[in-house]
């Protein structure tokens, strides 16, 4: 039966109203006392202080100087991908490999969602995904499979990961850091070891969820849950030249060894290899951008991505003029994947302006202080929900809440462990469903997916992981 086209709001729309909801809030809030504690040491008024028209006016600008690392990383891949794209290596390197995956194509599923996990669990690996929907897509729609599928194994991938950090520097060592501050002490190896049980107990389910999708639709393209403007998105933006026969040359070859090494490089060099005592790395690595692998972060990958779109132009002989073209094309082509982030990450900047983040901290624990053990697992798990929604990075968040809820659960005789995997699991989530996630909407923009239709695939999903995930939690009150 022929699907109606649907209008739904755009990104950029639903994260605007939210951005207006944000701030009415904050005016009918304001004067609403909080702990001083909570205060860092740049602010002095513990209150909620209402969004003026100026802070909502500026809070998309404040959001792009908070995300401008990224954003740069963001600008400098898509130079990078139009280049390698030029050389018409990726189109016939997908066609080969579609072909000698005939008829066992569902195998890609598995392998590349474990590999981005233990990349989440391991250093964080969540931004870092954007450049693998560029190649994963067009693998995926080619081989018979939707966007969907690439988003789903690309993003739950990684988000299992992060969800069961385990040396994650970005989220359980930060979080492990701030508990420090405030001299509570706390067992990094049980912390692993119920990083690995999240881990576990969400990939598998997401395992399931996008592998049994990708058979019905690899076996009945209706069954897709994609609209129509979302079918003739993708057909025209990943399938357009699936019809063509490209041949695989030895110059096709070499630009995608080249591309492999890229990759390569930059998983190597976001691993905090200093963290595991290994320091083979330090010092010859710095000598490209000025830190050792290890230390880099997105304006390191961002030159590594600029110089190695150089090197392959040459290898390949484009001219100066096609070379500059394509850079600056494939640049154009991911701004709306920027301005999403920047209003993303402008609603996080209009929280921490306004103080609503701190009110509700400090609600939250004056509810959580007489609750039984697993009341306050269950109870803290909900309030990092909103916390999560209003903060969405990681460490930002570790370093605001844990020093809080952390020293709340020790002084009820709960293991500090715990929280930091409550707060690892919440962030987890909400990032694969929150519009405030800029992981989450930059990878439906590559895709050309509308949020609500991604919200609708993820029902089944994310109700499943929240009941395996609190059973882990509440389990570890009983082993500790």
């Amino acid at each position: 039966m022929e699907k109606k086209k649907k209008i739904s709001l755009s990104s950029f729309s639903i994260l605007f109203i939210i951005l207006l909801l944000l701030a009415l809030i904050s005016i009918v809030l304001a004067g609403q006392p909080f702990d001083p504690a909570l205060l860092t040491a740049t602010d002095t008024v513990a209150k909620v202080i209402p969004a003026s028209l100026s802070t909502i006016v500026m809070a998309p600008f404040n959001g792009f100087k908070d995300a401008i690392e990224i954003c740069i990383f963001i600008l400098m891949l898509g130079g990078y991908l139009s280049i390698v794209n030029k050389t018409g290596a990726l189109e016939a390197g997908i066609q080969s490999v579609v072909k000698k995956l005939k008829g066992n194509e569902l195998i890609i599923i598995p392998i590349l969602m474990i590999l981005f996990s233990i990349g989440g669990s391991t250093f964080g690996m969540a931004e870092e995904t954007l450049p693998f929907y560029a190649l994963l897509t067009s693998v995926m729609v080619v081989a018979g499979f939707d966007t969907i599928v690439s988003v789903g194994t690309v993003l739950l991938g990684s988000g299992a990961g992060v969800l069961g950090s385990t040396v994650n520097p970005f989220a359980t060592g930060v979080a492990m850091d701030a508990l420090t501050a405030i001299n509570i002490e706390t067992n990094a190896g049980i912390v692993i070891g119920i990083g690995i049980a999240l881990w576990l107990v969400t990939l598998l389910p997401f395992l399931y969820f996008v592998m049994s999708y990708a058979k019905r639709v690899k076996a009945d393209k209706g069954s897709t849950i994609l609209s129509l403007q979302e079918q003739e998105d993708m057909n025209l933006e990943f399938r357009k030249k699936s019809s063509q026969e490209f041949s695989f040359t030895k110059k096709h070859k070499i630009v995608l060894i080249l591309f492999g090494l890229s990759f390569l490089i930059m998983i190597v060099s976001l691993i905090p290899w200093q963290n595991f005592g290994i320091t083979i790395f330090n010092g010859w690595t710095a000598v490209l951008t000025g830190n050792s692998f290890g230390e880099w972060y997105f304006g390191d990958l961002s030159m590594l991505f600029l110089i190695m779109g150089l090197v392959i132009a040459f290898v390949y002989r484009l001219k100066e003029r096609q070379t500059i073209s394509a850079f600056v094309a494939g640049a154009s082509d991911m701004l709306s994947v920027v301005l999403i982030i920047v209003v993303a990450r402008g609603t996080s900047v209009l929280m921490a302006s306004t103080h609503l983040d701190l009110l509700i901290l400090d609600r939250a624990t004056m509810l959580l202080g007489g609750l039984s053990p697993i009341l306050f697992i269950i109870g803290s798990f909900i309030v990092y929900f909103f916390l999560a929604f209003l903060i969405p990075s990681s460490s930002g968040l570790a370093y605001v809440t844990m020093p809080i809820m952390g020293g709340l659960a020790y002084e009820m005789g709960i293991a500090p462990e715990i929280m930091i995997m409550i707060f690892a699991s919440t962030h987890g989530v909400i990032n694969l469903v929150s519009p405030t996630s800029g992981i989450l909407m930059g990878g439906l923009e590559m895709n050309k997916i509308e949020y609500a239709t991604w919200i609708r695939f993820m029902r089944m999903p994310i109700f499943t992981i929240l009941i395996t995930n609190l059973a882990v939690l509440i389990l570890s009150l009983y082993i500790l």
